[in-house]
This record gives C-alpha cells, structure tokens and sequence, in this order.
C-alpha cells in the first residue's frame, strides 16, 4: 500500500477534473466528494472511482460544464435538471438550494434528474449535517440486486442514507446500500482476487456464490425488507421524478462511456429545530448514543453505531495519509503522466 495525504489527493484530483474541463464547482464537489470518502474509509465509493470518472468526463458520459437548472414545484419542492453533470456536484446543489429553503420553511425536498452516479451519499449530506441540518438522501442504480425469489437482478444497490447534528461530536451518520455489499466493494474483492463474504452475491442462475467472477447480482440485506426499501428508494428517484427504473438505467460499467445515465437522486432537508429547540435535540441525539454504548457488552466486543469506524478511520488517515493499493496507484500514475500532473 502506498499513502498519500488527504490534502495532496484533494489537490491532485481536483487539478486533474479542471485539466478535462469541469467547471469550478463541479471539480470541488467531485473532488472533496471522492476524496471524503477514502478519508471515512469507504474506499469502494473514493479514489479508486476516479479514474473512471475522468473517463466518463472525457468521453461525454458525463457534463464537465452542465447548466444546473432549478424548478420550484411547491413552498418547499423543487427540482434539479442536473444535465447530466457529475452526481456528487449535482448533490452539492441539491443541499445548498434545501438548506436555503428549509431555513425558510423548516423542511425542504429536492428531486435531482439527469444526473450520474452520486459517489458516497454521505460525502453530499455530511456538510448538512454539520451546519445543524438533518437529511435524508436517496439514489438508485442499475439492476444489481437479485430479485426476491427470483433468479435475476431488477433494482439497484439503491442505498439510502441519514445524517443528524450531534452535540460537539461528529454527525451521526447512516449510509448504507439496500444490498450486503456494494457492487464496487465487490470489484474491490474481484480487482484484489480475493473471495466474497458469504451470503452476498448470486450467480447468473440466482445460486449464491463467494466468487467475485461469477457474481451476477447481489443479496438483499434482511432479505424481503431490504428488496423492499429498494423497491421504496426505486419509486422515490425513479417513478416520482420521471427517470428511468430497473433495466432500463445504463448499466455503469457495461454501458457505452458516451451515453449518459440519467439517474435520479433525491434529497429531503430539514430543520433540526422544526419541533425541539437546536441545542436540545443535538444534545438529546449525543445522550441517545452515549446510552447505547454503554450496554452490556459481549466478551471481546464493542459497540458501535453508524460513522463511529468511519471517524475512527479518518482520523488515523488523516494523520497518517490515506492507503491506494498498487493497482489503484498505477491507474492514478498513468492520468498524473498523462495530464503532467504530479501527485
């Protein structure tokens, strides 16, 4: 493993975008976006996408300059026609423009159509959450989730995620797919040749398999209630905002790099103060979680809520850079030689 620190990949990976043509604010919110996410630890949704962004950047997948356009649809509803521009900046308008208005109106929802794939949800909803902002963020994808009962994929991977303003405290922070694993973490395991954990990917015929090759599609957490919240999340960033579902999305990694995707996100912003006083509820959500870690635990265990590994983790990369294994490096080299960039 090679480190790099989280400054130089910021810097590096935002030069880059701006080398290929994206705008200001496109390249800043992609690059914090990736680079936020390998600082958590989620290395699946960090710099290992970058090269295939600036790919899908070049070739037309992407809009490195889109004309981000808003319509208000009610008080506290509007849409993004994101241009098909990059996800993650497109998200980053998304919250600016909820937050603006839920200031205003205590809540706010914001559609996002034609845009990509939004990186981490929560590299977009953290910055909210921060401010004192609660969010909820929702994406779909193309059909990886096996069908419940069936032999193939319809949904996506459609993860779901929830950040709260905690009380001197770092955010309390879900983000999570509606599958075991992601597919990029599978890549991961197949680009790294090792094995799948169990229970976390089908073969074409819907039969579970631990080989990274063979996986077809991905297994629902919890079963019938994770491939309903996928069902839910398909309704919410598909159906409710005129996109396209199921088979129908451009698969990311299979489709043409110059056909862009046209995914849909959705975003819901809301006051932390909307029915309790700010300094109560963040400090009430600091005393719920300190509650819960302080269960009984079982022997040689500890407990955890969500994004408590996560800023574990970024607080030891950020001191001590971030790992970019050998082959992630090398694709990062050849783009830095490419553009006469250095890393």
């Amino acid at each position: 493993m090679i480190k790099i620190s989280y400054n130089k990949l910021v810097n590096f990976t935002y030069k880059i975008l701006r080398k290929i043509n994206l705008n200001e604010f496109s390249a800043k919110a992609v690059s914090l976006g990736i680079c936020e996410a390998s600082l958590r630890g989620v290395d699946s949704h960090g710099v290992k996408l970058f090269p295939h962004y600036v790919k899908s950047g070049i070739f037309g997948r992407k809009n490195p300059n889109p004309k981000f356009k808003f319509y208000k649809k009610f008080e506290s509803a509007y849409l993004l026609d994101a241009d098909n521009g990059f996800g993650l900046a497109a998200g980053a308008k998304a919250i600016d423009k909820g937050m603006k208005i839920a200031k205003k109106k205590g809540i706010c929802m914001v559609g996002v159509k034609n845009s990509s794939h939004p990186g981490a949800l929560a590299s977009i909803a953290l910055p909210a959450a921060k401010k004192g902002f609660i969010v909820f963020a929702f994406t779909h994808a193309d059909s990886l989730q096996l069908t419940y009962g069936g032999k193939t994929p319809f949904f996506g991977t459609n993860p779901i995620c929830f950040v709260a303003p905690r009380y001197k405290k770092e955010p309390f922070c879900l983000d999570m797919a509606t599958t075991q694993i992601s597919w990029n973490k599978l890549l991961n395991y197949k680009r790294l040749k090792k094995k799948l954990p169990v229970y976390t990917a089908a073969d074409k015929n819907g039969n579970i398999t631990n080989n990274p090759n063979l996986a077809n599609s991905l297994s629902s957490i919890g079963e019938y209630k994770g491939y309903g919240l996928a069902a839910m999340i398909e309704i919410l960033c598909s159906v409710f905002l005129g996109m396209n579902f199921g088979k129908d999305i451009p698969p990311m990694y299979k489709s043409s790099m110059s056909k862009p995707r046209k995914l849909g996100q959705f975003y819901i912003i809301l006051r932390s103060d909307a029915f309790v006083r700010k300094n109560q509820f963040i400090k009430d959500l600091s005393k719920m979680c300190n509650r819960v870690k302080s269960q009984k635990k079982k022997k040689n265990e500890k407990i955890y809520l969500p994004n408590d590994k996560e800023i574990i983790i970024s607080k030891e990369r950020l001191k001590n850079g971030i790992p970019i294994d050998k082959i992630l490096y090398d694709e990062i080299e050849r783009i830095s030689n490419n553009y006469k960039i250095s890393i």
